[in-house]
């Protein structure tokens, strides 16, 4: 992921990546609706495409490739400075034996998950597909299999949204990190990646999200400028001034013209469908104008660290209801182990996620956020005539909000008990009695006179 990329950028190692990389490094050879059918009836537009995802609201990441052999994490190549062509030998060692993309389909459906994205090529520049000639596949490789294709099956015969991640840049291009000095490199990156865009969207039938990490001009040399021997990263406002160009403008024509109603975010210099936070601490603030999500791992580093244990349930169910309540989408990663295990520990997690979902996902599935914004007391989402308060911290015996232009017609707990609410013009009043509370997330709906959505947001 990019955000721990610039965070592990440093001159002396970028400069030790770039002698260390070939310059022939790859060869240039209730539950939401489905996602909208392609073809020419498919209305294409934005707000069309977004509409099935924004429903969905809980997603799964799945981070996984050559680098679960070391279990250091998805950025061990980078961050430890290993050789390309000593990286390069795990290839040979990377045939998982446990593979079984049904189990994590189903897992995924069982957390309570309604779309599936999947690493098709991290920043190591291993392709988890078929890839034609190119020898750093997985159909080239120990296990001469395609991944993708294994995984993209799975995922659609469970019915969930299928994505797909890809990294743009590639470690082992010199070019990435010198884009001027080592132009036909870089160059020869861009035409990897144009290359493997083409195939992954012609090969695995519907994509519906296309996950790009790394991809942004401006990330070129790690967001950084060199002077002399110097790396510098560059001030918030100045742009890369070099002359090598993605060409992201013939990726997108080519996207749009293979699948026309993909999803695609904002890390490749293309319209967005969807902005991407990255990490809990990103959660940030409420944003209803631009559909957005955040991505965080379930434990540890995006790619597998042995022995990682989940955080309690409470905190995922919390980040849940924040992050839906300030209209925005969760995908939650895991990554499994070298022969394609998930960490029993995580699993059960997961299921426990699924297990409250199923009792409380109206509250949840096919939501906005608001219109009350969030605060220390919790957050919340509306749908129909309803809105549903995530009291996630009381203070007090009331929870005190502001008023709103609709009446309160009722007011009930979510999963059993009684809501007492007092509505005047000042504002709303809302008390639950302590034994109906929940620690985790005390649900209160309220049913309204009117839409909900009509509502402004209000603090």
């Amino acid at each position: 992921m990019t955000t721990y990329l610039f965070q592990r950028a440093c001159a002396g190692a970028l400069l030790a990546a770039a002698l260390c990389g070939s310059a022939a490094a790859a060869p240039d050879a209730p539950a939401p609706a489905p996602a909208p059918a392609q073809g020419p009836s498919a209305d294409a537009s934005a707000a069309a495409r977004i509409g099935w995802w924004r429903d969905a609201r809980f997603g799964m990441f799945i981070h996984w490739g050559l680098y679960a052999i070391p279990g250091r994490g998805e950025w061990a190549q980078f961050s430890e400075q290993i050789p390309v062509r000593e990286y390069a030998k795990l290839a040979d060692k990377f045939n998982p034996t446990a593979f079984d993309p049904d189990a994590w389909a189903q897992l995924a459906k069982s957390a309570g998950m309604k779309y599936m994205v999947f690493t098709s090529r991290h920043h190591d520049g291993f392709a988890m597909f078929d890839d034609g000639d190119n020898p750093f596949s997985s159909t080239k490789t120990a296990a001469h299999r395609d991944f993708v294709a294994d995984y993209v099956k799975a995922a659609r015969k469970a019915g969930m949204g299928v994505g797909l991640y890809y990294s743009p840049l590639d470690w082992r291009f010199p070019g990435y990190f010198f884009p001027d000095l080592y132009r036909d490199n870089a160059e020869a990156m861009r035409a990897q990646y144009h290359r493997q865009v083409e195939e992954l969207l012609s090969n695995y039938g519907k994509i519906d999200v296309l996950w790009f990490d790394g991809g942004e001009t401006d990330w070129l040399s790690f967001g950084g400028d060199w002077s002399a021997a110097q790396w510098q990263k560059r001030p918030a406002g100045k742009h890369y001034a070099g002359g090598f160009d993605w060409q992201h403008a013939q990726v997108e024509v080519t996207m749009r013209r293979l699948q026309p109603n993909i999803l695609v975010n904002g890390r490749a210099d293309m319209k967005e469908d969807f902005h991407a936070r990255e990490g809990d601490a990103a959660l940030g603030d409420y944003d209803d104008t631009h559909p957005w999500e955040l991505c965080t791992t379930i434990a540890g580093a995006w790619g597998y660290q042995p022995n990682m244990a989940p955080k309690p349930l409470k905190h995922y169910i919390q980040l849940l209801a924040n992050v839906a309540g300030r209209d925005g989408n969760l995908l939650l990663n895991v990554g499994p182990d070298p022969d394609g295990r998930i960490d029993p520990a995580q699993a059960a997690r997961l299921r426990e996620i699924g297990a409250w979902l199923g009792k409380h996902g109206e509250s949840i599935y096919g939501t906005r956020g608001g219109p009350f914004l969030p605060g220390s007391w919790g957050a919340s989402t509306r749908r129909g005539n309803t809105i549903y308060l995530h009291v996630l911290n009381w203070s007090g015996d009331k929870l005190a909000l502001p008023a709103i232009p609709a009446r309160v017609v009722k007011a009930s707990v979510l999963g059993g008990g009684a809501a007492h609410v007092v509505q005047s013009v000042h504002g709303i009043e809302v008390a639950v009695p302590a034994a109906a509370r929940n620690d985790m997330d005390t649900i209160v709906a309220l049913q309204l006179d009117s839409a909900a959505a009509a509502l402004k947001p209000v603090r």
